[in-house]
């Protein structure tokens, strides 16, 4: 490849609008061009490495024995109404009609569809396992769109969908793909990490995320240095502080605490550490009945200085729909507004929940349900009667690994890939089933991979890079290697060993391009640099007088001097390693 037969386009400065390192970076590369609110080109530069991606993804799905088709973009709004998706969704779920008045949407996932194939395919047990995968357009209609491809609305993604007899074929075919998922981000060569993960609004039982490590991460991921165990933070599971409840060694006491609505301020104005405080979560649960709109008051009971796992709290039987309560109902159900809330003399009856950490508390701090009060010296037992227990909070760093191997660490991450085992959660609604060898109708089990095939772009640059650019690994650099001629176009001597060398690397196989534009050298390696390619070759007159190259990786931090006969030798040796 010769860049003048290319297009390059890069900027010295990122659009005002571009808010993280890798979008950016990417604008300035000219690998992306914005046309609207989430919503990019993907220039020629952008679309080599997107191939690359894709390569990667396709060969080893391939190898997993993953059978590759491609579903529509735009799907019949029949098929989400028959699993509930199309009013669970909400506004992400892009909605267009036709024009007959047919409504359609604009998928952000294919479970409908390849559901659909499979329920009027797949009608015996012998054609079962199977593994339909494609990679295709999204769109998710964000409320805010922002950081370039890490937060789009069209994407481009890899989902997969296996389709198995029994929980037991499944649990295989989940391993298969996790498996697959393993070498294909090794592959990229990328630093990753794959979590346990909740569900989350795709339904099912048991999944993993497929996060590369970044410290400019959205995503916590939980993990013990010591041992295997890995999570995200919505599924980390967070032990007690203190394995056992100490016992009483204080009176109840109601304290003034006037002004104090923080933990923190309670604490330090009676002279407590945080950690002996609790604080009050008040929740809301509608229920209809008949007309009428009924309300349930739920009362979560956390360490001060613990935060509540939305996640987990949506787990606890009769708290699925939950919202926060407003200040109206605080005090119609508690006689106090928000600052001074607590367990004891509630006005109302409400339902308690107590977070593990607190269950085993002593002697701890809460709201009086009165102004300007707490109550000191508390105790489970003598003070408040034993109260429903499960685990409520985020985990912290240095808490004990629930697998009991060491503490946890936290770490951000950039979540790109997401392996679930459905189970029945789709079949079951759309009715595919397979007849077994008795001839008895059957649910098929589901498992689905998503891969994000331009997200894994925004996540690799966030990973490599510095002040001059991006740092692509190999594999999915748009080029390999970039050869810098001094005088190109005007040296014949440059321009013949320049072009002998290209022409070898390309007969090798290796994905060169010749920068034969005639810019000036610092130009011309501010470019490379910024657009990230992982080896550049100088050739110059004055090297070459000599029989020398100048070789230099882009994370080096000098050149190295290759004899002219070993460079094509030297360069396969950097690349194979």
């Amino acid at each position: 490849m010769r860049a003048s037969r290319f297009f390059i386009s890069t900027l010295k400065e990122a659009p005002s609008d571009a808010e993280i390192v890798s979008h950016k970076l990417m604008m300035r590369a000219g690998m992306i061009k914005r046309l609207g609110s989430g919503i990019y080109t993907y220039m020629p530069i952008g679309l080599r490495v997107i191939r690359k991606v894709e390569a990667i993804v396709r060969e080893e799905m391939n190898r997993a024995n993953g059978i590759e088709l491609l579903m529509p973009l735009v799907q019949p709004a029949e098929l989400w109404q028959e699993t509930g998706r199309w009013d669970k969704m909400g506004p992400e779920l892009m909605r267009v009609k036709d024009r007959h008045g047919r409504d359609y949407a604009i998928q952000p996932t294919s479970e409908e569809v390849v559901t659909d194939v499979v329920r009027s395919e797949i009608k015996s047990y012998r054609q079962l396992p199977i593994n339909f995968y494609h990679i295709q357009t999204k769109f998710r209609d964000e409320r805010r769109p922002r950081f370039g491809l890490m937060r789009g609305r069209e994407f481009t993604m890899k989902d997969a969908y296996s389709f198995d007899r029994d929980v037991e074929g499944l649990k295989r075919s989940y391993q298969i793909m996790f498996d697959a998922y393993v070498k294909i981000f090794n592959r990229f060569g990328l630093q990753f990490r794959a979590v346990a993960a909740d569900n989350g609004a795709i339904g099912g039982s048991g999944s993993h995320e497929f996060h590369v490590i970044a410290d400019t991460g959205e995503d916590a991921i939980v993990y013990c240095p010591s041992s295997d165990y890995a999570a995200n933070m919505e599924a980390a599971e967070a032990l007690p502080v203190d394995a056992v409840r100490g016992a009483a060694t204080q009176p109840m006491s109601k304290t003034a605490t006037p002004g104090k609505t923080k933990c923190e301020d309670v604490a330090a104005l009676l002279g407590l550490p945080l950690a002996q405080t609790v604080k009050s979560i008040v929740l809301t649960v509608e229920k209809e009945e008949k007309g009428i709109i009924n309300k349930e008051i739920w009362l979560l009971l956390l360490r001060g200085d613990h935060e509540l796992n939305e996640v987990k709290a949506a787990k606890i039987p009769g708290l699925a729909d939950w919202r926060f309560a407003n200040e109206a109902e605080i005090i119609e159900w508690f006689g106090t507004p928000p600052g001074y809330l607590g367990p004891i003399n509630t006005k109302k009856p409400v339902k308690l929940v107590v977070d593990r950490t607190v269950a085993n508390m002593h002697d701890f701090v809460c709201g009086a349900n009165e102004a300007d009060f707490h109550f000191t010296g508390v105790n489970w037992g003598r003070d408040l009667p034993e109260a429903a227990v499960f685990d409520l909070r985020n985990v912290v760093e240095g808490d004990a690994s629930p697998d009991g191997k060491g503490v946890l660490a936290i770490q951000r991450g950039i979540e790109v890939g997401h392996v679930f085992q459905l189970g029945t959660a789709y079949s079951e609604s759309m009715k595919a089933t397979y007849l077994d060898e008795n001839g008895k109708p059957q649910l098929i089990q589901m498992g689905c991979y998503g891969i994000g095939v331009t997200r894994i772009l925004g996540a690799a640059i966030e990973q490599n890079f510095d002040d001059k650019g991006i740092i692509w690994p190999a594999a999915l650099a748009p080029f390999e290697v970039v050869l810098c001629p001094m005088g190109y176009d005007r040296s014949e001597g440059v321009k013949a060993e320049t072009d002998k060398l290209h022409d070898a690397l390309e007969a090798a196989g290796i994905d060169v391009i010749l920068d034969d534009r005639g810019e000036r050298p610092g130009a011309m390696f501010a470019d490379w640099e910024l657009i990230g390619v992982p080896h550049r070759v100088v050739i110059g007159d004055r090297g070459l007088k000599e029989g020398q190259l100048e070789y230099q990786g882009r994370r080096d931090t000098a050149a190295t001097a290759v004899a002219l006969d070993d460079i094509l030798a030297f360069v396969k040796a950097r690349l194979a390693a």
